[in-house]
């Protein structure tokens, strides 16, 4: 489908929850993948950082003002790429996107997820920071690139060691873990890190993702281009258009 925006009324045919993403480079672009691999009914809102996702307006759906944010059919809000990518995995089980609570796959799953949400998203904190809050050139920028280097660099290298032989993070199977992960390794590239290749599992991982027809489309939502999906994206809402379907007192 392409990336055209319809109106808030047309959205209420079909409820599905509503993934409030975040450009440029959000995190929230594993969130689409998860979606896409999903493959039920879901729409979307561009939220544009720094602008609107620190706007009092966006902060009805956060009040962090961070994305994403998902609200669900019901006009349930959950926050939290962790939290988000579990419950759409919890829908996917049937395809392996995710697994029965209580099970060892489950509890892999939940590991996963959780190194990727705190050691290798936080490794590029210092880098998003030195970028948004230091003067060019600076020694306090350098000294926060120099320390964000090593960080991904440790955070790759322990990530390496995880990852077995499979094609996935968790093996022979596709899994929530890979989509959010797809959203976060790309920031190497902006940030102009290390050389992937030096991680020999992690960069087939990489380069496998980058094929995959779900990354590719979360790659043209976030640029605006025209999109061929899985079908499953029925409406892009403005913020404003989203709002309107809050539950009343929201």
């Amino acid at each position: 489908m392409t990336t055209q925006n319809t109106t808030a009324a047309n959205a209420t045919v079909t409820p599905a929850p509503i993934l409030f993403y975040g450009v440029p480079e959000g995190c929230s672009f594993g969130s689409i993948v998860a979606l896409e691999w999903l493959g039920k009914p879901y729409r979307l809102s561009r939220i544009e950082m720094p602008e609107q996702v620190s706007s009092e307006v966006y902060r009805r759906l956060n009040p962090l003002g961070e994305t994403p944010t998902l609200m669900t059919p019901q006009g349930h809000l959950i926050s939290e790429s962790m939290a988000i990518q579990n419950h759409i995995a919890a829908q996917g089980i049937d395809s392996g996107l995710g697994f029965a609570q209580g099970t060892p796959e489950f509890d892999r799953l939940n590991q996963m997820l959780a190194f990727l949400n705190t050691t290798f998203f936080g490794a590029f904190s210092p880098l998003w920071y030195a970028l948004e809050h230091t003067a060019e050139g600076s020694a306090e920028q350098q000294l926060l690139v120099a320390h964000g280097h090593a960080k991904v660099a440790h955070a790759h290298a322990k990530l390496e060691q995880l990852i077995g032989d499979g094609p996935w993070l968790l093996g022979e199977q596709r899994s929530a873990a890979d989509a959010y992960f797809a959203g976060i390794a790309r920031w190497n590239d902006f940030h102009r890190v290390l050389n992937r290749s030096d991680y020999p599992r992690l960069d087939a991982l990489y380069r496998r993702l980058q094929q995959d027809p779900a990354v590719q489309f979360a790659h043209a939502i976030e640029a605006q281009q025209p999109a061929q999906g899985s079908g499953a994206l029925v409406d892009q809402l403005s913020l404003e258009q989203a709002l309107e379907l809050l539950p009343a007192g929201r």
